[in-house]
């Protein structure tokens, strides 16, 4: 699902304000890290994910890994944070209602 210009501005102000939830390390992206941002991603769409100074990916390769593992896109990279999105399949949550 590829976004539009407008939907990664509205995707990119939610996002400013959430704290990292997913942290890639020294074992850079492995399946407990891909696991993590699975449930993440299924109760919230809209995730912030962080890389240490240990891991030996850039932000934008470890962004790309992990929404590439995990069927998400990526909204944005700053840094060393990113941000990633998946609309999820969950009935009991709020989705984030694209423009």
């Amino acid at each position: 699902m590829a976004l539009t210009g407008k939907q990664v501005r509205q995707l990119r102000s939610l996002a400013h304000h959430l704290n990292p939830v997913i942290i890639v390390g020294k074992g850079d992206v492995n399946d407990g890290t891909v696991e993590q941002a699975n449930e993440a991603l299924e109760a919230h769409e809209l995730v912030k994910c962080s890389v240490l100074d240990t891991s030996s990916l850039e932000t934008r390769e470890a962004a790309n890994e992990l929404a590439e593992r995990c069927q998400a896109e990526v909204v944005q990279v700053i840094g060393r944070k990113f941000s990633l999105y998946r609309l999820s399949q969950r009935k009991d949550i709020e989705h984030i209602k694209l423009v």
